[in-house]
């Protein structure tokens, strides 16, 4: 059998899901409690810990958010044991204020890439449309508008517009959006935070989401990109700029065209792996359950160059092991 020798080798995918198992462990201890920066700073510190014992030289290149004004990961910094060089884009705590308020959806997050796989994202918002697998190449558009999509979408699904679900974060920014969709007759699902999570859902039949559409986070944007080519989804996606420094500052971070519109093998290049654990139960992952010194989690990763996408449930024993590190 010939042996996997790209940077990122097979072989990463079980410790990856320790590093996200060991980020939601933390985080769970925080679940209903009403402080997302403490739940958030717990997952940084577990994430960081746990990516000390991974034989790899990575680089942060899409870190934690600093609008959550909570403890980081930051753009930069080195983590692992080392060994191959790889890019890393991390959110220890996707859905800080859900974890908090004890809602669904709220998970621990990330991927890894070949050196310079990843777009160098501000913490900016980036304008998305992602839809899933096995569907024609651009059958939705970034710049068409809300009905031509749905329109386009519904014929290549072979469905009414009024069978399509549009997964849109709950924001008053995107009350257009939830207009047009509504007038066109397609049903909404609003999420509260999450939009890594939204993204992702349009992949997994499971959870009846067929598109994506919104603003929300550009870090959160190339890790739902990076889940998107491994699974084969679609997703385009464009920087969003509130003053010309935002634009100068996505200059120095080696976009030529700020303004382009990204693809998600623009955003997420290469050989790309991606994992996510559970902190509070969705449509795709379990959150994390706790009894005693036993916990309970529900994972997925995933590599782009295989398509193989596995579900990891880990069972924890806290009185072998110090803490709520999975090692």
């Amino acid at each position: 059998m010939r042996r996997d020798t790209t940077p990122v080798d097979r072989n990463l995918a079980l410790e990856l899901v320790r590093v996200t198992e060991a980020a939601a462990l933390a985080a769970s201890r925080w679940i209903g409690r009403g402080d997302k920066n403490a739940a958030d700073g717990a997952a940084v510190d577990a994430m960081r810990r746990a990516f000390d014992t991974i034989a790899i030289s990575g680089t942060v290149v899409i870190g934690e958010g600093e609008m959550d004004e909570a403890p980081m990961l930051y753009i930069g910094e080195k983590v692992g044991s080392g060994g191959p060089e790889v890019d890393i884009a991390v959110d220890p705590l996707e859905g800080t204020n859900i974890c908090a308020t004890g809602g669904p959806n709220s998970i621990a997050t990330l991927a890894v890439a070949e050196h310079g796989g990843f777009l160098h994202a501000p913490d900016i918002y980036m304008d998305k449309i992602a839809v899933g697998p096995g569907l024609p190449a651009g059958v939705v558009d970034l710049d068409a508008g809300v009905a031509e999509n749905l329109r386009e979408l519904a014929k290549a699904k072979k469905v009414e517009i009024n069978d399509l679900v549009v997964c849109i974060l709950g924001r008053d920014r995107h009350k257009d959006i939830i207009k047009a969709c509504r007038e066109a007759g397609a049903r909404i699902m609003l999420i509260p935070d999450g939009d890594v999570a939204g993204v992702i859902a349009v992949s997994q039949p499971s959870t009846g989401v067929d598109l994506y559409l919104g603003s929300g986070g550009a870090p959160e944007g190339v890790l739902a990109a990076a889940a998107l080519r491994c699974i084969g989804g679609q997703m385009q996606g464009r920087l969003m700029y509130e003053d010309d420094g935002q634009i100068e500052r996505a200059r120095s971070m080696g976009l030529t065209d700020p303004h382009a519109k990204l693809t998600a093998e623009q955003m997420a290049k290469g050989d790309v792996m991606f994992a996510a654990t559970g902190v509070t139960g969705g449509p795709m992952l379990h959150g994390v359950r706790r009894s005693g010194t036993a916990a309970y989690t529900h994972s997925i990763v995933m590599r782009s160059k295989t398509g193989t996408v596995r579900y990891i449930e880990g069972h924890h024993n806290f009185s072998l092991k110090p803490g709520d590190f999975a090692s």
